[in-house]
């Protein structure tokens, strides 16, 4: 019998759990041909809200080509535009005669080619014989409007963890050639394309779409909201109901509590729960399966505050001890972090770390739920 809770993969249909608001307005935008960034923490439901809505797309008769591009091991615009070119015609096209031809066809005047070796060895569709330069950045941008539009099909290009973008040499270049596109899509009306751009460094895609404001309107940002607590404690109890298991509403309550609603995170927990159990679940299991939960994480929890300053540690603790401004004289001599100067470099270099961020009101969200329960309990000790 498949486990009702799934944590490892992205979920659609009766095992997603919640975001109905946020998939209904994902869908519509791109039903309307616009361009998408979603940001948020790893394994907090990103790809899964993505995966629904389009399950829901298809669902309703809508049809479409899907251009999956993760760029989490990328670090050159060249990789980028052999990833991106390869995402774009293989959902598509299918036969190595029929990639030569549509490299030749669309990418003609670029130094994009078809290897035949390349595609064999790395199954690339597309590859390079040269440097690129500006000309193969646009062509290859306008690729996926250009199959669509001879197909009459709409294409959605879908990029992962596309802060990476930025560990490129010249990164900003390369965003004002892809702000000059999709200028020049909007001015052109053109809704046969949509782009997702999707970042789980969030410290990073904040710097990108907000401090640094590139792709300035050209994007609209969707935050995923809390699952709401009542779909998930109903999705848990239905869980244990559906293998024979009991567990008490407010114990499923402090579960959520405890991981903020984290999905992920969640199903996790409540699988190694259910296979603890073969009745009623009580405190005592919930409490083995947490220490489980974090024995499983724990080395990577230690490796995080290993690298970690002394300053950075007692910004940390303040952050757990509830502290929200942290210039204010008597924090800075309570925490021993020597200077408002120093407390502005403190925060930021954990903001690059990503493993806190502030929200619209400045105050310091820990990015981790499970982070924040074993930095304050297992390595803080605060009961």
């Amino acid at each position: 019998m498949d486990t009702p809770f799934v944590y490892d993969r992205y979920v659609t249909g009766k095992n997603f759990v919640g975001r109905k608001t946020e998939c209904n307005i994902l869908g519509n935008l791109l039903e309307a041909g616009e361009q998408v960034v979603i940001y948020e923490p790893p394994k907090s439901g990103k790809m899964s809200v993505v995966q629904q809505t389009l399950y829901n797309m298809r669902s309703a008769g809508k049809q479409f080509a899907v251009a999956w591009v993760n760029l989490f091991n990328v670090r050159t615009l060249e990789d980028f535009l052999v990833k991106y070119g390869t995402a774009v015609i293989k959902p598509i096209f299918s036969t190595p005669a029929e990639y030569a031809d549509v490299v030749e066809k669309y990418l003609e005047g670029t130094h994009f080619v078809f290897d035949q070796e390349r595609f064999a060895s790395a199954d690339e569709v597309v590859s390079l014989n040269w440097g690129v330069d500006a000309d193969d950045v646009a062509a290859m941008l306008r690729l996926p409007a250009r199959i669509a539009a001879d197909r009459n099909v709409p294409c959605i290009v879908i990029i992962e963890e596309f802060q990476n973008l930025m560990r490129s040499d010249d990164y900003e270049k390369t965003f004002a050639l892809m702000e000059e596109y999709f200028k020049e899509k909007s001015q052109n009306a053109d809704r046969s394309v949509s782009f997702i751009m999707c970042g789980s460094l969030v410290n990073a895609m904040k710097y990108i779409f907000e401090e640094k404001k590139f792709f300035y309107r050209q994007f609209e940002h969707l935050p995923l909201e809390m699952v709401d607590d009542r779909e998930v404690i109903d999705h848990i109890i239905r869980g244990f109901r559906a293998t024979g298991k009991v567990i008490e509403r407010d114990l499923v309550i402090g579960a959520c509590r405890l991981f903020r609603a984290n999905m992920w995170y969640l199903n996790h927990f409540v699988s190694i729960c259910d296979s603890m159990s073969r009745g009623y679940l009580n405190e005592g299991i919930l409490m083995e399966a947490l220490k489980t939960i974090v024995s499983v994480h724990e080395p990577r929890f230690i490796s995080m505050v290993n690298d970690l300053t002394d300053h950075q540690i007692s910004l940390m603790r303040a952050v757990v001890d509830g502290v929200v401004r942290f210039s204010a004289s008597d924090v800075i001599e309570k925490y021993r972090l020597n200077s408002s100067a120093n407390v502005r470099r403190v925060k930021d270099a954990l903001k690059k770390k990503e493993i806190i961020t502030f929200n619209e009101k400045d105050e310091p969200v820990i990015l981790d739920p499970l982070f924040e329960y074993w930095i304050t309990k297992k390595y803080f000790g605060i009961a």
